[in-house]
């Protein structure tokens, strides 16, 4: 990636460091909004040269811009095998055509001059789309201004990041921002019961999908959950929008046997079945759980990995995971996600305060009922001591990390870190 834009932000910057913390915290809207159409103009406003879509809402935006993009890719690859003209952005990584590397930012939208740099270089690559994770953080810091969006998508809404943004109604009005941009299309989940409020927003075309598209899909795909056919359905929805014919979608599709960190299975020929996931929101995790536990043989464990991001974000969460756990797995283990700055013995402790029966102690192993609960702090240690734990036909699940490649400690350090190679290393010496 070009390092031409370091000396202008670094200007624009500068201002953090020398502004008293509360005046900039009262201009922070116009902070945000200078460097959003500064990136913008600094790259010559990029976008404009491709059809940008971006994918919203609260559970399955990753998985949703992972199969839209495969979908394109299946349809505009050349007949001599040259890389198709799609690029993405995501929590799932950077891909500029056949070109691709992992998003260690910890932001799932980049910052607005690494947002519009990737998108000119998209655009010097000769990418005729981009597929977009659109977050609400991403928007209430305004990074997606200077951006022209094609078409956009809604998976669902449900509770996330109200402490940052106050309510749940200014977490939805940061999502409703993405359909007052894009004016070509709007592709909306008709199940969802906002549904009424993101259809009043003007666009040329509005195209909804829902569960009863499921049967008349007649798709034949791996990837498990009912979660997963709401994805598979929004990419058809986009696919269809843009004109590609029914063969082709689910041509690409069905080619489509794992989504990166998102219910991906490990196998290294274990006799039981080891399941990592990003699950970070209770619905989230109930789904996972829930389909893991029906799909359990007679008399065996579900076994669970889990934690809880750090630094303050969505406390709420964390007993809400440890209740949500406790009634569907047998044995959970209590460890490090991403703490950032925040005491990881006072996250664990707010999980477990969910559990029932179970001691606020982070540092006791206790017996409850018919669950056990153990803390290993060491997230490493936590994973090796469950994939001990766990027996024939016995179903163990990571949640929290996914796919990541980087866990997030105190001083704004971020550690490598892979669960899927942790998972993988460990099997193998067994």
């Amino acid at each position: 990636m070009l390092n031409e834009n370091k000396t202008l932000e670094k200007l624009l910057n500068f201002g953090r460091k020398i502004i008293p913390r509360r005046l900039f915290k009262a201009g922070q809207p116009i902070y945000h909004w200078g460097l959003a159409w500064a990136g913008s103009l600094f790259y010559g406003f990029p976008s404009r040269s491709i059809k940008v879509i971006g994918v919203t809402g609260t559970k399955g935006k990753s998985t949703t811009v992972f199969l839209i993009s495969k979908v394109l890719e299946e349809a505009l690859r050349g007949s001599q095998g040259e890389p198709a003209p799609v690029a993405a952005i995501g929590s799932l990584g950077y891909k500029i055509k056949d070109k691709e590397w992992p998003n260690n930012l910890k932001m799932t939208m980049p910052g607005r001059f690494k947002m519009h740099k990737f998108m000119r270089e998209a655009k010097k690559a000769g990418c005729k789309y981009l597929v977009l994770e659109v977050t609400s953080e991403g928007i209430k810091q305004k990074r997606h201004l200077g951006i022209r969006f094609d078409s956009a998508v809604l998976t669902n809404i449900y509770p996330e990041h109200l402490e940052s943004h106050g309510s749940m109604e200014n977490y939805i009005q940061a999502k409703e921002m993405l359909f007052k941009k894009a004016k070509h299309a709007h592709i909306l989940n008709e199940d969802e019961p906002l549904l009424e409020r993101f259809k009043k927003f003007k666009s040329n075309k509005k195209i909804l999908y829902g569960w009863h598209d499921w049967s008349k899909l007649e798709l034949n795909t791996v990837l498990e959950g009912d979660f997963n056919k709401y994805n598979i359905l929004a990419a058809v929805a986009v696919a269809e929008n843009y004109g590609i014919k029914i063969e082709t979608i689910k041509r690409a599709l069905e080619k489509v046997v794992s989504v990166p960190g998102r219910m991906e299975y490990i196998n290294s020929g274990q006799s039981f079945r080891v399941v990592i996931d990003y699950a970070h929101t209770p619905d989230s995790l109930e789904l996972v759980y829930s389909y893991l536990r029906k799909k359990l043989p007679l008399g065996r464990k579900l076994l669970c990995v889990l934690g809880a991001c750090g630094g303050g974000r969505d406390k709420w969460k964390r007993p809400e995971f440890g209740r949500i756990a406790s009634q569907y797995c047998d044995e959970i283990i209590l460890t490090n996600e991403d703490p950032y700055d925040e005491d990881p013995q006072s996250i664990i402790k707010d999980i477990a305060s969910g559990i029932p029966d179970s001691t606020s102690s982070p540092h006791a192993e206790p017996e409850t009922g018919k669950h056990k609960v153990k803390v290993i702090l060491d997230r490493q240690e936590a994973i090796a001591c469950v994939l001990a734990l766990a027996t024939k036909d016995d179903t163990v699940v990571i949640t929290g990390k996914g796919s990541e490649t980087t866990l997030a400690v105190a001083g704004g350090r971020k550690i490598p870190w892979s669960d899927r190679q942790v998972v993988s290393d460990i099997l193998t010496l067994k």
